[in-house]
């Protein structure tokens, strides 16, 4: 592992821990040319495919999901962890199935219904732009559905 500060690719891990509900282990590294710590995640890379709506695939990206969410969830009383836990949550609903690839609008349903469940204002959001809303119709008629 390289060191983010100096470059140098003399590092040592500090310590290792398995992150809760995902197959991932976080390890606290040390550069031994500048003393430098940074933290590194491990996880298993056993790729889920996308299947877009234009028909093409992709792998499963959660920093792009993570991204949409920060977006929806901006100026909520909503932190990095708890979006990270859905993340999660959902990527380990997928790796549970017997198929490797899902459709973007089987996810984007997902993550509605785990953000119905965290913030609703986060689910109008999202919902707005996951579903396109095309005019106050459209956003209206997902508001009766929230009530």
């Amino acid at each position: 592992m390289r060191c983010p500060k100096c470059g140098g690719e003399d590092t040592r891990v500090v310590d290792s821990r398995m992150q809760d509900a995902t197959n991932a282990i976080k390890r606290r590294r040390e550069c031994r040319s500048c003393g430098y710590r940074f933290t590194t995640f491990e996880r298993c890379e056993d790729p889920i495919e996308v299947i877009k709506s234009d028909g093409s695939t992709q792998p499963f990206d959660r920093n792009k999901l993570l991204v949409g969410l920060m977006r929806a969830t901006s100026k909520r009383d909503i932190d990095l962890t708890q979006l990270n836990a859905l993340i999660d949550d959902i990527e380990l609903e997928l790796r549970g199935r017997t198929l490797t690839a899902v459709s973007s609008h089987e996810i984007g349903d997902m993550v509605l219904k785990r953000l119905e469940k965290l913030d609703k204002v986060a689910y109008i959001r999202f919902a707005s732009v996951y579903r396109d809303f095309k005019d106050i119709n459209e956003f209206l008629q997902e508001l009766d559905k929230l009530r």
